[in-house]
């Protein structure tokens, strides 16, 4: 029986003690700042990041990840003796899963399966994560492939942002532009909705916003369980750790089976900015 590996890109931003022992590679997304190149994640960090986009006269944009660099991965896996499951963010946010695609025509022997997350965050990420624990457990690649899909399918990811400026600039801001030329002291919550950021409601002040993001996670929840969930946020982390034990509060203990607060990647935080913060869940798997 092969063995299987889970491919993903770096908007997931998986927390390393959650990885730990699983073949999870990471593809990084590119933040393109001026004359300059940054590896997300790995060549500039969400808190060096976030303290230079304030300040900057320039603005950030993003690039996809080549096919080649995903050719490099799924080599080295090859010649492991791994089959491949990619899972990557969604294809109507970012061209990742193109090169995904075109890396797999230069395989066309190989066992290599691609998943469009529709999602990104933790919202792939939890998915991920259960891929890669069952191929650990023995899954095939197929086996790996329908828990991912199955995963991604009881999973949600809302968010609530201090501006919608940083959406507008990087041109993502799909179904949220109905809120461009709000009042500015109303805040907007967010979705990532079949594949695209799509507008859920606007809230007055960003301390409703977070009341507002807990109840909206409830409602959707349900009596779902077990529940994992992420929050995530923007060089936020006390409101992060806060708005965690919150939506903690709402369940049973025993239906928590993990959290994880979790930095918006520099390549997310192009489009929504400094002072972010989401939860994202995944429920009944």
């Amino acid at each position: 029986m092969s063995k299987v590996a889970i491919v993903t890109d770096s908007t997931a931003y998986l927390p390393a003690e959650l990885t730990r022992g699983l073949a999870i590679t990471t593809v990084p997304l590119q933040v393109i700042w001026g004359e300059e190149t940054y590896r997300d994640g790995i060549d500039i960090t969400p808190e060096q990041f976030y303290k230079r986009l304030p300040e900057s006269k320039i603005n950030p944009t993003t690039s996809q990840p080549s096919p080649a660099a995903f050719r490099a991965i799924y080599e080295n896996l090859l010649d492991q003796g791994y089959d491949i499951l990619s899972i990557v963010l969604s294809s109507r946010l970012s061209g990742t899963m193109d090169s995904a695609i075109q890396a797999r025509t230069t395989f066309p022997a190989a066992r290599i399966e691609i998943v469009d997350a529709l999602t990104t965050s933790m919202a792939m990420g939890f998915p991920v994560l259960e891929a890669a624990r069952a191929a650990a457990n023995g899954a095939t690649l197929a086996e790996a492939k329908t828990i991912a899909e199955k995963s991604l399918k009881n999973t949600r990811i809302f968010f609530v942002l201090n501006t919608l400026e940083y959406l507008r600039r990087g041109g993502r801001i799909g179904g949220a532009q109905a809120f461009l030329g709000a009042a500015l002291n109303l805040k907007p919550i967010l979705e990532v909705r079949e594949g695209r950021v799509e507008a859920l409601e606007r809230v007055r002040t960003f301390n409703k916003a977070q009341d507002r993001l807990v109840e909206i996670v409830k409602e959707n929840v349900g009596s779902r369980k077990p529940i994992s969930l992420a929050v995530l946020h923007s060089i936020a982390e006390t409101e992060a750790k806060s708005l965690l034990e919150r939506a903690c509060s709402l369940f049973p203990v025993s239906d928590v089976r993990e959290t994880a607060i979790v930095p918006v990647s520099p390549v997310v935080g192009v489009h929504v900015g400094p002072g972010c913060l989401g939860i994202a869940f995944m429920a009944g798997m």
